[in-house]
């Protein structure tokens, strides 16, 4: 009994401590800003304001965020929001729901300008509604960089400085095969592109936006990989894998990475005073869906640290449209999803509010995951 009290008081300090910790590293920040660029991993509720079928802004989604349903595809936070936790800075609120108009004291934090169901090409994603491509997300970072931000940095050195310094995310290019190039009813693109020359493609079109954002002043930019997109129940269902992962599909995802690796090595080495860092989603991912337990959260109760491992790594947690394959359902109250903390997958495409902290804690901190260099070394990197 002595053994189990003293446990708990350990417990109970550590916690302490590492919530005093966490306090006193959010009263400065890391990064002068974090901007945002991607697909429906990372929207924030841009498409909340865009006429498409792929939005996220009703219950079940959001049930464990503190804003609730705000367009966030997932039942709390994205990955985006723990890189921003750690950086000491705000959520990077949706590009097309703020004013934009800086006044010269204010300070910008940043701005999220991902879209879901877009991709690299401006075709992907099209069949579900309107959505910020790529190339238009950075059309409205060069709008912010040229006509707001000379509003809060006067001074062309200043403001130089402030973009070198911050913080650029991106998650993109799963919607250009799930919305694209598997989408033979609606797109001609699998019939005209072998997988590799398809990837080939997909790269060459990526350089050349990433070009263009270092044309603007980023610096330290992280790419993420294509997941384990033949292991979302999206895909295991519709090929009747009974859960299994559809090895094929996960190939596809592999030619693109094994290309897009050599690229921003290639980019960082040319580009003077850039770095470009790869966050390597894929192994991670397809690691958790076929050992879950290996994956989960540290839970406090009654003053004893637990540890909840994920126990199911194959379908959705919430019920959805098709099957499983699609979007949740609204508006099912607690029969959406008992359990998150156990799923990986949240619907028929998206991952929880779990895997999204495991992946962010490992690109944060890690070695294996954000390489050259995680997130930590590059806030540091001059």
């Amino acid at each position: 009994m002595k053994k189990l009290l003293h446990r708990n008081v350990f417990v109970l300090v550590i916690i302490i401590i590492h919530v005093y910790i966490g306090n006193s590293e959010n009263q400065h920040t890391l990064a002068p800003a974090l901007y945002v660029f991607g697909d429906s991993i990372f929207d924030s509720g841009n498409n909340n304001l865009l006429p498409t079928l792929a939005k996220a802004d009703f219950s079940p989604y959001g049930i464990d965020f503190e804003g609730g349903a705000t367009g966030r595809f997932t039942n709390g936070k994205t990955l985006v929001d723990f890189i921003a936790e750690f950086l000491g800075l705000p959520d990077s609120p949706p590009y097309l729901s703020v004013k934009r108009v800086l006044s010269p004291g204010k300070q910008q934090r940043g701005l999220n300008f991902a879209s879901g169901s877009c991709g690299i090409l401006p075709q992907t994603g099209t069949i579900l509604g309107k959505c910020l491509t790529f190339d238009e997300q950075i059309e409205m970072f060069e709008k912010t960089v040229t006509d707001d931000l000379p509003r809060r940095y006067t001074n062309r050195d200043d403001l130089s400085n402030y973009l070198a310094k911050s913080i650029i995310v991106i998650s993109v290019g799963s919607n250009d095969y799930i919305n694209n190039y598997l989408d033979s009813e609606n797109f001609d693109t699998s019939k005209r592109y072998t997988p590799q020359s398809y990837a080939r493609l997909l790269i060459r079109k990526l350089s050349q936006q990433f070009q263009r954002l270092y044309d603007l002043g980023a610096r330290k930019v992280i790419m993420f990989e294509i997941g384990p997109i033949g292991c979302i129940p999206s895909i295991t269902r519709q090929l009747k894998h009974d859960g299994k992962c559809a090895e094929e599909i996960n190939q596809l995802a592999v030619m693109f990475n094994d290309h897009l690796a050599p690229m921003l090595e290639n980019l960082t080495s040319t580009l003077q005073g850039s770095v470009f860092v790869l966050g390597h989603a894929h192994w991670l991912g397809y690691d958790a869906a076929i050992n879950p337990s290996k994956y989960g959260n540290t839970k406090l109760t009654m003053l004893l640290l637990s540890y909840i491992g994920l126990k199911d790594s194959s379908t959705a947690c919430c019920v959805t449209w098709m099957n499983g394959t699609s979007g949740c359902i609204p508006e099912l109250g607690p029969w959406a999803c008992r359990h998150p903390a156990q799923h990986y997958f949240w619907d028929g495409y998206h991952l929880t509010e779990t895997m999204y902290r495991t992946i962010a804690t490992h690109c944060i901190n890690g070695s294996s995951v954000c390489l050259p260099k995680n997130i930590k070394q590059l806030v540091f990197e001059v």
